[in-house]
């Protein structure tokens, strides 16, 4: 029997080590096999390199991370601020989906900052839900498939919506023993570094994830440092009380709000 598969999408090369790695090693180490995809290639970050060479750095990058992670990488597929929620990249990340086979589906907030953020998170529920729809064809074309799918979304960056409202999740995850290799896997985007200290006046990329983690954990009053989730509505995804992250990770899980479980 095969192992089952957790598939993690962002919208850029960082977004997943940021606010989701911590979950993603803990379900590896649980037995999960890890699939990852960033749906556009990183082309606008950077201060200083032009197109082809930040996407090439960028992509290098992601693949030394996705190793740290012991994922399997699934390439970009369009330019930074190119997501757009259409037909013809709902066909491509469907196809995504549909060759991981994933049980679990970790993706970005439907509320944050950024628009590539969240048009990245309605492509992924799309893509989901789309998975068995045999009618509905894939770029390249892949056979629908037929497993339970549970969606969970990742805090937003800064742990705020776009109009400076906190966002607070239901399920929150202890990443205190996996930290030191989420920032490895983090430390693997050298280029970004550089570009968040400019563009956004970041004191330290590694810093500043950690502090995020940190303010999350403090918000359990029990892990040092955590990672929060909102499971997404089960209709037409799984059923109505699945929850597996929570069944794989057992006490290192904490539910704050059993209404929403």
């Amino acid at each position: 029997m095969s192992n089952p598969v957790a598939l993690a999408i962002g919208a850029h090369p960082d977004d997943i080590e940021f606010m989701m790695a911590g979950t993603l090693l803990l379900l590896k180490d649980a037995g999960y096999d890890l699939h990852v995809m960033n749906i556009a290639n990183g082309s606008c970050g950077t201060a200083v390199d032009d197109h082809d060479t930040i996407v090439a750095k960028r992509w290098q990058e992601a693949q030394d991370a996705a190793k740290t992670l012991g994922a399997q990488l699934h390439p970009p597929l369009v330019d930074d601020l190119d997501i757009f929620y259409t037909k013809d990249l709902l066909q491509k990340v469907t196809a995504v989906v549909r060759e991981a086979e994933p049980t679990i589906l970790l993706t970005q907030s439907p509320e944050d900052y950024m628009e590539d953020h969240m048009n990245a998170c309605r492509l992924a529920v799309s893509a989901a839900f789309f998975r068995g729809m045999r009618n509905f064809i894939t770029e390249p074309v892949r056979s629908a498939t037929a497993q339970k799918v549970t969606l969970y979304h990742a805090q937003p960056y800064g742990l705020q919506d776009g109009l400076r409202r906190p966002v607070r999740p239901d399920l929150y995850v202890d990443i205190t023993p996996v930290l030191k290799r989420k920032r490895e896997a983090l430390a693997c985007h050298r280029s970004q570094k550089e570009w968040l200290d400019q563009s956004q006046g970041l004191d330290s990329y590694l810093v500043t994830m950690e502090d995020m983690c940190h303010e999350v954990g403090t918000w359990t009053g029990k892990f040092t440092y955590a990672e929060g989730w909102r499971r997404h509505l089960h209709l037409g995804f799984c059923g109505e009380t699945d929850d597996p992250i929570r069944e794989a990770l057992g006490e290192k899980i904490l539910v704050l709000n059993e209404t929403n479980t």
